[in-house]
């Protein structure tokens, strides 16, 4: 009894991180082959990086119950809606409003937008991330099945983005998913959308303020965004869809589709215009949207219509 109480005690203080072989394996030594062939690593320094990562468990718990899928609305909002956050933005517009007000005219984005995304992506800029991007695309190329093809890609993408930004692997912290920097980009979008808006030769994404609010602009413009476009309007909605619950987040009917299927907003718009409806656990019960392009533009930084309407919602106070 008194064995199995100590092993029982020890395994409170375990970390959840363990030293995982990596390269051993023969998947992880072929991930290492194509690397060496496909982009010229050194093999040696390369399994070294491979046999100092470790299998991080708690990532693995974290990804399989994000927020957005575990959350109502009436839950989310709150965490991102607090006044400290909203004082921040405007404070943070404030500090910064050349810079924002630049990258506007150059694509388009609002102050408010690009704020928000940084404000809710990493308080503006204080909360960055304290897990390995390494170890965690490691743990998540190889031990994640469900998703295992896209972290292997998004951990070639964060050795090759490694080597031409110039920085130390293992010293690379961000999100439990391996997002990185002020505007949490992960390593295929830090590669294909950030920016030098500062202008000193390099895309520094953790300590220059003006290459992240360049950045985020940048990737929205890329995405489509629609200069003064709306992201969502308030929607009434006589009878309840089949599929009302599902979100899908890609505009995909008519306004005039809608409206005949008795799904109305107070804004007139053209019934060529394209829509999809989102429908909402609030606080004060069911709500429904029509999300525009913008509101699928903003969806493509984090995949959730959670996330997409905290970004909107937090804009919203920030312009006030």
């Amino acid at each position: 009894m008194k064995k199995i109480l100590c092993w029982a005690m020890l395994g409170l203080f375990l970390p959840f991180s363990v030293q995982a072989n990596y390269a051993q394996r023969k998947d992880v030594q072929e991930f290492i082959n194509q690397m060496v062939a496909k982009h010229n690593f050194d093999r040696t320094v390369l399994t070294q990086w491979v046999a100092r990562a470790n299998k991080l468990d708690d990532v693995l718990e974290s990804i399989a119950k994000p927020a957005e899928k575990t959350l109502t609305w009436k839950q989310y909002r709150p965490i991102f809606l607090k006044q400290k956050r909203i004082d921040l933005g405007k404070e943070f517009i404030k500090e910064n409003h050349d810079l924002l007000e630049r990258a506007e005219k150059e694509t388009g984005v609002s102050k408010s937008v690009i704020a928000a995304i940084i404000g809710v992506e990493t308080y503006y800029g204080r909360h960055k991330g304290k897990t390995s991007v390494f170890d965690s695309l490691m743990t998540l190329g190889f031990d994640y099945p469900p998703r295992s093809s896209f972290f292997k890609s998004e951990l070639e993408h964060f050795l090759l983005l490694a080597r031409e930004v110039d920085i130390d692997v293992s010293s690379i912290k961000g999100s439990y998913a391996g997002a990185m920097g002020m505007p949490q980009f992960i390593s295929s979008s830090y590669r294909a959308y950030a920016v030098d808006f500062d202008g000193d030769g390099r895309r520094d994404l953790w300590n220059s303020t003006a290459d992240v609010i360049g950045s985020v602009a940048n990737y929205f413009k890329k995405h489509g965004w629609k200069r003064g476009g709306d992201v969502v309007q308030r929607a009434r909605v006589k009878r309840v869809p089949e599929d009302a619950t599902r979100n899908n987040l890609k505009p995909h009917t008519s306004i005039a589709d809608y409206r005949h299927q008795g799904i109305v907003t107070d804004k007139a718009y053209a019934d060529d215009v394209m829509a999809t409806l989102v429908t909402l656990e609030g606080k004060d019960g069911i709500e429904h949207w029509f999300g525009l392009e913008n509101f699928y533009v903003i969806t493509r930084y984090n995949h959730s219509a959670l996330y997409a309407m905290a970004v909107y919602q937090l804009s919203q106070e920030l312009e006030k």
